[in-house]
């Protein structure tokens, strides 16, 4: 077997394979690369020493049965059989639903959540959002501080239970999307360092050094990170990456290294022929990640959508604090802003910030199904000091309101594990570092920044109790008693709806209009011979629909069509959803 790694700094390079030993050599053909064969089977440990010192753990590992410290072992991705033909399924259309495997059940492992998948067929989304599955240290965590971007978690399930968990998702008719995450690793674990300039202090990012895409080596690590991404794509089918906080991506090259990422995945697309797509996570509100290339964009297919979440969660909560502030102002008007023309900060004067923020989009050049909305996500969730979701903050009818407006907007909509039954479990920040020192710092440092905040120290949840853990984990039993199991069924049926409706997939941004009462806190839109109508206030709302034949196709509570004088009056935190041809 040919084993190869580029340590560009190092003198002498020696493999450790199954306990033999073998000098590697200077490929001539690329600079900085050592190759060399030994006998090597799959499940095979081994690592690479650099100039004598300590064995390390392969860069482009598939696999790390001891964890990011442990050897890596050989993986043969040709032994799995496949056993479900899957032609692949685009974002046009789509419903995503986020999912953690570590908390969807208490097991916590792929192929626990694999028997859970039913469930979503059930409720009708069309794609699961698995969150990072790169191994990290201890067993459980969000999986953003992972490390070995090639390899899946082993207490996940490894390599092969990713495979089978897959091939079940497309045996039911679900594509897979991956969470990866290009801009930072984790402190523990990480050591690309050693082998080669992966990181560069020319950017700095919140996490430390900034991943090296622009300065001397970049080429090297670019190709690191592609082949990484299309190595999900590939080896496991995924159908679509979701790319953490790519504003945090630094590079000043001509190409940039997102452009680069979608003409390859672009290739391999036509390569493989099935629809491949990225999701971009950006805090930027630029167009330009969503552009085609050929516009002179980045050519991304779709990015999540903060502003809506930020305008939606304001006008049901009432919150202001932080990033919320400048949509507290004028929640209703914030909401219609961005269910019109997709951001709100397109230009305008973020207080949060301190300066102007964004640029419009051409409503006339970018499809709807771009901008992923959702009411709640692993960060809006997780990032609050209890974890508390919507569920514990509103009541079931404006849950339904938050639900109704998610589904039926001109997004790609995204639901968050549990949501759709109105979990009442929360879901909260958990670490396992194996490192003492590291794992005070990070108790310290989560605290300190909710007491800034005004919460008190002694009721921030300690991320690295396990009890953290398991109080996040879904309770099962919930789905069938009020009042989820109505909340679950408003879900299904909006979900349906979608399927129903052509209009609510039309992509055409600049086809939805919006009224609304900020006074009275209703607000409706139309799309097509769609509209949609929530009342987010305790008083019933007389909404002015205008006359003609209405049809009901789903409403939280009894409602009547409008009298002659055009009013549909609906009840206090509720909605409904109807067609006016």
């Amino acid at each position: 077997m040919q084993f190869e790694v580029w340590a560009p700094q190092a003198d002498r390079v020696t493999l450790h394979c199954e306990g033999t030993t073998r000098a590697l050599a200077r490929d001539p053909a690329r600079e900085g690369w050592w190759t060399g064969e030994t006998e090597a089977q799959d499940g095979a440990r081994y690592g690479f020493s650099l100039d004598d010192g300590p064995v390390l753990p392969d860069p482009r590992s598939r696999r790390q049965p001891d964890g990011p410290d442990g050897l890596s072992a050989v993986v043969d991705h040709g032994r799995h059989e496949w056993r479900t033909q899957w032609p692949g399924r685009g974002l046009p259309g789509a419903v995503l639903y986020e999912l953690h495997v570590g908390t969807y059940t208490r097991e916590g492992t792929l192929d626990a959540a694999a028997a859970r998948l039913e469930h979503l067929v059930e409720l009708g989304v069309t794609h699961v959002e698995l969150m990072p599955l790169c191994p990290f240290p201890g067993r459980h965590g969000w999986g953003y501080e992972g490390v070995s971007l090639w390899a899946v978690h082993e207490p996940y399930g490894g390599p092969e239970a990713l495979k089978r968990f897959v091939d079940r998702a497309h045996g039911l008719g679900l594509g897979v999307v991956l969470d990866v995450v290009h801009n930072h690793l984790g402190p523990s674990g990480n050591y690309l360092p050693r082998f080669g300039p992966y990181f560069t202090d020319t950017h700095t990012t919140p996490w430390g050094s900034a991943v090296n895409l622009d300065a001397p080596g970049s080429d090297e690590v670019r190709a690191f990170l592609l082949g990484s991404a299309l190595a999900w794509l590939r080896d496991y089918r995924i159908d679509g990456l979701r790319l953490d906080a790519v504003h945090s991506l630094y590079d000043t090259r001509a190409c940039h290294f997102l452009e680069e990422l979608s003409a390859a995945v672009d290739g391999l697309a036509d390569e493989v022929g099935r629809p491949l797509f990225l999701i971009a996570e950006s805090d930027l509100n630029n167009p330009r990640f969503i552009t085609p290339r050929a516009e002179h964009g980045l050519g991304l297919h779709a990015q999540w959508n903060d502003d809506f979440h930020h305008a939606l969660h304001t006008a049901l909560t009432g919150e202001s604090q932080g990033y919320y502030a400048d949509f507290a102002r004028d929640p209703f008007g914030a909401l219609a802003k961005t269910l019109t023309g997709g951001y709100f900060h397109d230009g305008t004067y973020s207080s949060f910030r301190g300066r102007s923020h964004g640029r419009p989009l051409d409503r006339a050049r970018v499809a709807g199904h771009r901008l992923l909305g959702y009411s709640q996500t692993h960060d809006q969730v997780g990032n609050r000091a209890q974890g508390d979701r919507l569920s514990a903050l509103v009541s079931p009818g404006l849950l339904a309101c938050a639900a109704t407006l998610t589904l039926t907007a001109p997004f790609t909509p995204m639901l968050f594990m549990g949501e759709e039954w109105a979990a009442g479990t929360p879901w909260q920040f958990f670490t396992d570092h194996t490192d003492a020192e590291l794992a005070e710092a990070v108790r310290r440092g989560r605290r300190r920044e909710f007491a800034s905040h005004g919460w008190a120290e002694e009721d921030v949840p300690d991320p690295q109790d396990p009890a953290t853990r398991e109080r996040s984990c879904l309770d099962w039993s919930e789905p069938e008693r009020e009042p989820h199991a109505r909340v679950l069924a408003w879900y299904r049926r909006l979900v349906a709806l979608r399927r129903e409706q052509p209009d609510l997939t039309d992509p055409d941004l600049a086809d939805t209009k919006v009224a609304y009462d900020a006074d009275a806190r209703w607000l409706a839109f139309r799309r097509g011979d769609v509209r949609v109508a929530v009342n987010l206030g305790r008083q019933e709302a007389a909404i002015p629909l205008g006359t003609g034949r209405v049809d009901v196709l789903a409403a939280w509570d009894p409602v009547e069509a409008p009298g002659p004088d055009g009013l549909l009056q609906v009840p206090g935190e509720s909605c409904v959803v109807l067609t006016q041809p």
